[in-house]
């Protein structure tokens, strides 16, 4: 009986055609939007781990509690000490120390007086010791768009916007004046080694990256550090993990009662993230959901449309003696075929459209030239193996209960009225 309701769905092309194409462009946007929205998520997710949030972050209690003012008063200390245990205690992990600062970057002229000056938000890194993994990390290299990454101490890289802003060439030296660790004027003079553009307002305005022993030295942080960030070494989060260490620590190293005794908090306790990471694991679900009910109304009212140019059909097989309820039955395997095949078609042409976007993406940087927020300028879906079974769901289940209820008009048909259909 399949084979002969497969051939038939092959033959009438006027009874299938319209279905598959229903099923197949459903089952394309939720493969699609399903790969799209995780890949969205998961770069707003993965961007601010590496620039802000780690998969987990080390702070001091009081630093925690004001961390939006950059209160280096209030950093870490006994880094090294605090790192050596970090690495004998969780060796599956990565991490690095971090200093944040602002101030003025003060540019002179040829006599060494002030010719410009603009706000500069400081971010000092590893750069300079060998097997850093902070370069790569934080993709500093492909963004360079003039000069090279510094190669000594007492150069650094400037946002090519600010550079273009002041008339600052490669070689050129500026001053940052801040604030020390201990409330003191602070200005430390670099040499500009080349400048950077990531595509993210909020980092292009005015930053300046230097080494970290740099920053130690202009803010009288010797063996201090504004943060200590932890990275999973396949460089995917997993809360689970993260929880874990994240509850052995504080219970090790942080006490209630020391304002500077460190603290640890995960990815998804840090600014709201936890919320797109929830979104991400439900927008799988969402999709389905939505195309399911859309795609069930629509393909009800294509087999209603169907059911009455088959009205005939019908009524020749009900009166050659089938069964209503086998009659049924077979518009059913014939709908769930239909799904199968539109599913089939549908998650080929969603796969191969999530496949491409992973590869080129979407540059949305004009669209950011305004946006404080930490955002990629590139989105990109990301192809992930239940890509390849979740449109299945939406496609054979609404074909299926669309079918099932167009399908009762079959028992609204009248024996009596048979031969009077037929006569006519």
């Amino acid at each position: 009986m399949i084979k002969f309701i497969f051939k038939g769905i092959i033959r009438d092309k006027t009874r299938s055609l319209l279905p598959v194409i229903v099923v197949a462009l459903g089952v394309f946007l939720t493969v699609f939007m399903s790969g799209f929205l995780r890949g969205v998520f998961g770069d707003i997710a993965d961007i601010n781990a590496k620039f802000t949030t780690g998969h987990v972050k080390i702070l001091t209690h009081a630093y925690a509690e004001n961390e939006n003012q950059v209160p280096n008063d209030l950093a870490l200390l006994d880094v090294k000490n605090l790192m050596g245990k970090l690495h004998a205690d969780y060796p599956e992990m990565e991490w690095v120390e971090r200093i944040h600062t602002g101030g003025l970057l003060d540019v002179p002229d040829k006599n060494g007086e002030t010719r410009a000056q603009g706000q500069a938000i400081g971010t000092a890194v590893d750069l300079l010791s060998p097997g850093t993994n902070e370069v790569e990390r934080m993709n500093i290299q492909k963004s360079i768009v003039k000069g090279s990454l510094p190669v000594k101490q007492g150069e650094a890289l400037i946002s090519d916007d600010f550079a273009e802003r002041f008339g600052v060439s490669v070689g050129d030296e500026v001053t940052l004046f801040g604030s020390t660790m201990n409330g003191s004027m602070m200005f430390k003079s670099f040499v500009v080694s080349g400048t950077l553009r990531f595509g993210n307002t909020l980092l292009d305005r005015g930053a300046i990256f230097m080494d970290i022993h740099d920053a130690q030295l202009a803010l009288d942080m010797d063996d201090g550090a504004s943060e200590v960030l932890g990275y999973f070494k396949d460089g995917v989060y997993n809360d689970i993990k993260a929880q874990q260490v994240e509850k052995l620590f504080n219970a090790k190293y942080s006490l209630a009662d020391d304002e500077f005794s460190p603290q640890m908090s995960r990815l998804v306790e840090q600014e709201g993230l936890g919320d797109y990471l929830a979104l991400v694991d439900s927008a799988g679900a969402i999709m389905v959901f939505i195309f399911v009910i859309a795609m069930s109304i629509v393909l009800w009212n294509t087999g209603l449309l169907g059911g009455l140019r088959r009205y005939s059909e019908f009524g020749v097989r009900l009166a050659l003696g089938e069964e209503k309820k086998h009659i049924y039955k077979t518009t059913i395997y014939e709908a769930l075929m239909i799904g199968i095949i539109g599913s089939v078609v549908g998650t080929g042409l969603g796969l191969g459209a999530a496949y491409y976007m992973q590869t080129h993406g979407l540059d949305i940087s004009y669209l950011l030239k305004n946006v404080g927020m930490m955002l990629p300028s590139v989105y990109r879906a990301v192809v992930t193996p239940d890509l390849f079974y979740v449109g299945f769901f939406p496609g054979v289940i609404a074909t299926v209960l669309g079918s099932a209820l167009a399908g009762f008009a079959i028992y609204k048909r009248k024996t009596s009225q048979l031969f009077h259909e037929l006569e006519v």
